[in-house]
């Protein structure tokens, strides 16, 4: 669970996450490259900055 979201389900090729007080699912999909403004939109609906963004990217990379 990072950034207090948990994974809810997956669609597809589209996974779904939840977090208590975000009105929408943030939707990450499964691409191996994913467009820049799905970024954007899930950092906005998440209430997430570009620096934390970055940090827990690089979170993710160290747990590959």
């Amino acid at each position: 669970m990072l950034y207090g979201f948990t994974y809810e389900r997956q669609k597809g090729d589209h996974r779904s996450y939840n977090k208590y007080g975000v009105l929408r699912p943030v939707i990450i999909p499964t691409y191996k490259t994913v467009q820049i403004d799905i970024i954007l939109n899930n950092m906005r609906t998440a209430g997430m900055t570009r620096e934390e963004y970055f940090k827990y990217l690089e979170k993710c990379k160290d747990k590959r």
